[in-house]
């Protein structure tokens, strides 16, 4: 039997990008009382402040929930680690911090789909309040905020003459990406500080950590929303919680549920929680407390082909990592100067262009890293080598996230179903074949690239999909599985109300109707920045 475990105005699920800004946001007014609860551990670990140590995090069970997703036939039958952050900041932990906002176009498609109110012109606003641009604020950018923008701190020759190349080859370089149109090559913008991650707890949480009305429970996983039925009305009014110490308790939410858990976390618990599809609720013996066919429905991601070149006449990381004078020069650089590779993303170099010229705008982007490896996780190889990896930025291929089990331990069934659409597939041959065009300009001549993944041989329509099969892998931006809009897919309304039940909302990366162009993690802290607003405006106080 669960006990009373107090009551909060506001219980938000999910120490995450959008968690732990809702918190700032909301405790800010002292007569409100607010909760935090995340199902993972603080983030005092050594290697989340430290760039590149995303390499110890991911795949790491102290910081990662470990999912895996279904063998996908697009992959040509292989499954694939697919990382979540499982730690206080969530994503913000563990992953690449670019900051990418995605394009205009992107957003008019979330309009399209029947949410007035989130077209470019009306977001950019709360990108820029959150801001701390390193170049200062200007029409486009924001400074003071909490969330501090940067430039990269180490320089490869290899990815200056790629940018040559990308040039010569149809793709400007441009200054910065986040103007609204990405059509261009530039080095990513990050969210650092100095040469340190900056995650959403140092961004939102570290600031307020005195306030009074905010209180944070870790290690406590959240297994399903409470609910309750008025006159016909359904209502979330807590949440269940099994904590550390194996207590199973309720949270009281006299206000509102806010359900920030990440497109595979959010959509699990709605579904435990019997908010879904019926015929799936039903299969595992779940109670149907309300019908939402669209709940899990609608995941998509970016799938990125990591080809790769042998190069000559300079260094890359395999060289400097490969030695251990190499690793400790890189090392007292990073604990001097708070430069070099030790402060670097997995890719430091990005470029938009069109796949073909019938695209409206960019939809393929490149993440060029000076380094080579057969898989995450794995060490480099022994030699100089580059991979610009290539993506689709708007994927039509659609899946799924489906619980397995009425047990909230159990992960769910993720599934992708990668490159399903004839449309996907071309983009995905086009892209190989961009790569190489690249690859094979002049700026790039005295490097004497050498492509062996997926190698020279490979050229016919067939191949091509096939090798994007053999070397596509997520870059971890699931999406969609809660879209907003007011179909009958949809799971939020334009407010990020959950449809039908009354103090629900969800906030986080599931309710995008459509992805953005790259990066998602900017686009979720805008969400919730939103999501913020809204809820102060539905539920006024004083």
């Amino acid at each position: 039997m669960a006990e009373k475990l107090g009551s909060y105005d506001y219980v938000i699920v999910g120490a995450g990008s959008a968690g732990c800004l809702l918190a700032n946001r909301l405790s800010a007014d002292p007569t409100v009382r607010v909760l935090l609860i995340e199902a993972g551990g603080s983030d005092n670990y050594f290697w989340i402040p430290i760039p590149v140590g995303y390499l110890f995090t991911i795949g790491n069970p102290r910081t990662d929930w470990m999912y895996r997703i279904e063998p996908d036939e697009g992959l040509n039958g292989r499954t694939i680690g697919y990382a979540r952050g499982k730690v206080m900041g969530g994503c913000t932990s563990i992953n690449a911090m670019i900051y990418m906002r995605g394009q205009r176009s992107d957003y008019q498609t979330w309009v399209d789909a029947g949410n007035p109110g989130w077209g470019w012109d009306d977001v950019l606003p709360y990108f820029k309040g959150m801001e701390d641009y390193v170049h200062g604020a200007d029409e486009l950018h924001g400074a003071g905020g909490e969330l501090p923008v940067q430039e990269r701190r180490v320089s490869w020759e290899i990815l200056d003459a790629w940018r040559d190349a990308a040039e010569e080859c149809g793709i400007p370089k441009i200054d910065e990406f986040n103007r609204g149109d990405n059509l261009g090559n530039a080095y990513f913008q990050v969210n650092q500080r100095d040469g340190v991650r900056w995650n959403a707890v140092r961004c939102f949480l570290k600031p307020i950590r005195r306030r009074q009305n905010l209180t944070i429970v870790s290690r406590a996983h959240v297994e399903r929303v409470e609910l309750e039925t008025q006159d016909g009305a359904k209502r979330a009014t807590g949440v269940e919680v099994r904590l550390d110490d194996g207590k199973l308790g309720v949270f009281n939410a006299s206000r509102e549920v806010l359900l920030s858990a990440g497109s595979i976390g959010s959509p699990q618990i709605l579904q435990l929680s019997g908010i879904g599809p019926g015929s799936l609720l039903l299969a595992h013996g779940i109670e149907v407390n309300h019908e939402l066919p669209g709940v899990g429905e609608n995941l998509h991601d970016h799938l990125q082909i990591r080809l790769q070149y042998k190069v000559k006449n300079t260094i890359t990381l395999n060289d400097r990592a490969g030695s251990l004078i190499g690793k400790l020069a890189m090392g007292l650089e990073y604990l001097v100067s708070r430069t070099g590779p030790l402060t670097m993303p997995p890719s430091q170099l990005g470029a938009f262009a069109k796949s073909d010229p019938s695209q409206p705008t960019a939809n393929i982007e490149w993440h060029v890293q000076p380094l080579s490896l057969e898989k995450f996780g794995e060490p480099l190889h022994p030699f100089s080598a580059i991979t610009p990896s290539v993506c689709n930025l708007r994927p039509t291929s659609r899946g799924y996230v489906r619980i397995k089990s009425p047990d909230p331990y159990q992960h769910p069934e993720i599934k992708l179903n990668y490159l399903s659409t004839d449309e996907d597939k071309q983009v995905a041959v086009d892209s190989i074949r961009y790569t190489r065009r690249i690859m094979a300009a002049k700026a790039l001549e005295r490097f004497e690239p050498e492509e062996f993944l997926p190698g020279p041989s490979v050229e016919s329509e067939e191949e091509l999909t096939n090798a994007a099969g053999d070397l596509g892998t997520t870059i971890f931006h699931p999406v969609g599985t809660c879209k907003m809009g007011n179909d009958e897919m949809a799971v939020v309304d334009d407010r990020l109300r959950v449809h039908g039940i009354s103090n629900l909302r969800v906030i986080d990366a599931s309710a995008m109707p459509r992805i953005t162009s790259g990066n998602t993690n900017a686009p979720v802290m805008m969400i919730a920045e939103r999501a913020a607003e809204f809820i102060r405006e539905d539920n006024p106080t004083g």
